[in-house]
């Protein structure tokens, strides 16, 4: 019996293979970003690419604010051209991570998004910074 899943057929173990090791090149996780955040020496700058108010309502420890619109060479400039940036945004209902990860390819640097953003953070478990200001 034919349903919305089986419809159409899987690929191969081989295409499997070939997509989701490259997946890994575009993305990676709350965990494995807190982990390596944790280790003081992460190896990418993490940015959070939402508005204002909500950076400051609440972001992961250590993420720098840059919102997508805003990414711009001058910058960038401050970083040498092979840094890893991360880019998240609010959570998987949400697409300002992958608008802020094509600006800093189209910029020529390297990128990955934080999948899950601050929803997958919480869903984590993990702790939120606040602006103290606010």
């Amino acid at each position: 019996m034919s349903n919305a899943v089986t419809a159409t057929p899987a690929a191969s173990a081989d295409e499997a293979l070939a997509h989701f090791q490259r997946q890994f090149a575009f993305e990676t996780d709350c965990w494995d970003t807190h982990e390596a955040l944790r280790s003081g020496s992460p190896g990418f700058v993490l940015l959070d690419v939402r508005g204002a108010e909500a950076f400051a309502n609440g972001h992961v420890p250590g993420a720098l604010h840059l919102p997508h619109g805003k990414i711009i060479e001058s910058r960038l400039a401050q970083w040498p051209r092979e840094t890893l940036f991360v880019t998240y945004c609010a959570g998987p209902h949400c697409n300002g991570a992958a608008r802020g990860a094509l600006r800093l390819a189209r910029l020529g640097r390297p990128v990955k998004i934080m999948a899950g953003g601050i929803t997958g953070w919480i869903d984590e478990g993990f702790a939120l910074e606040r602006d103290e200001r606010k």
